[in-house]
C-alpha cells in the first residue's frame, strides 16, 4: 500500500531526529564532567520514539512501520554523509529494531492508560537501541567493520571508571546515553499527552 501524503510529515521528521543524532554522537557533552559519560546524541534521539508512538496513534502500526522505514532509508543516507559509514551503519540496524519493538509494543498497550504505551515502547526500545548502536559504533570487537567500510579504527575501547571498576568508553558512553534517554523520554510524556486530542486514530476507534 502506498504512503499517504498525511504520513510525510511524520517521514521528515524521523529521517531529521536520526540524522541530526547520528551526527551529534560523535560529540561528547564536554560539561559538569560528564565528557566521558554522555554525548549530544543522547538529548535528541528519543525525539525518533515520539515521532513513531504519534504515528501510530493516529494511523495505526502498519503506518508507524512504513514511516520507520522510509525515514531509515533516508536518514542512513544523511547519516553515511553527516557521519560515518561504520555510524550510520550501526545507527540503521539499531534504529529498525529498536523502532519496530516500538511500534508493536506501543500497538499491544495502547487501550490501557494513555501514558503506558508510549512510555514502555520507548523504554524497551531504548534498551534495544542503546546497546546494539554503541557496541556497533564503537566497540573493538566490531572494528573490522571500519576496515570493511573503508575508514580507519573508530573503536573507543580504551578504559575509564564508572562506579569504581575500569570499563571501555564505549560502555561508560551507551550508560549515560540510556540514563538520558530514559529522562528525556519521561519528558516527552508531555508533548504525547498534549497532542492526544489533535492526532485522534484516523479510524475514531478507541485508543489511548
Amino acid at each position: 500500500m502506498p504512503l499517504s501524503r498525511s504520513v510525510f510529515p511524520f517521514i521528515a521528521a524521523m529521517a531529521l531526529v536520526v540524522a541530526a543524532s547520528n551526527w551529534l554522537v560523535q560529540y561528547p557533552f564536554a560539561h559538569f564532567g560528564l565528557g566521558e559519560l554522555l554525548t549530544w546524541g543522547a538529548f535528541t534521539y528519543p525525539v525518533a520514539f515520539l515521532v513513531n508512538d504519534l504515528t501510530n496513534r493516529r494511523y495505526g502500526p502498519d503506518a508507524a512501520r512504513r514511516v520507520i522505514l522510509a525515514g531509515f532509508a533516508i536518514a542512513v543516507a544523511l547519516s553515511v554523509w553527516l557521519a560515518t559509514p561504520r555510524i550510520a551503519f550501526a545507527s540503521g540496524s539499531a534504529f529498525l529494531l529498536a523502532q519496530l519493538l516500538d511500534a508493536s509494543v506501543f500497538d499491544r498497550l495502547r487501550r490501557q492508560s494513555w501514558w503506558k504505551a508510549p512510555l514502555i515502547s520507548t523504554i524497551l526500545g531504548s534498551v534495544i537501541d542503546t546497546l546494539l548502536f554503541f557496541s556497533l559504533a564503537f566497540a573493538a570487537r566490531f572494528a573490522f567493520l571500519d576496515t570493511a567500510l573503508g575508514r580507519e579504527d573508530g573503536s573507543l575501547g580504551f578504559a575509564v571508571t564508572l562506579f569504581g571498576a575500569e570499563v571501555p568508553l564505549w560502555v561508560s558512553l551507551a550508560f549515560g546515553d540510556f540514563c538520558v534517554k530514559m529522562l528525556v523520554g519521561l519528558m516527552m510524556l508531555a508533548p504525547y499527552g498534549a497532542l492526544l486530542t489533535l492526532l485522534r486514530p484516523v479510524d475514531s476507534a478507541p485508543a489511548s
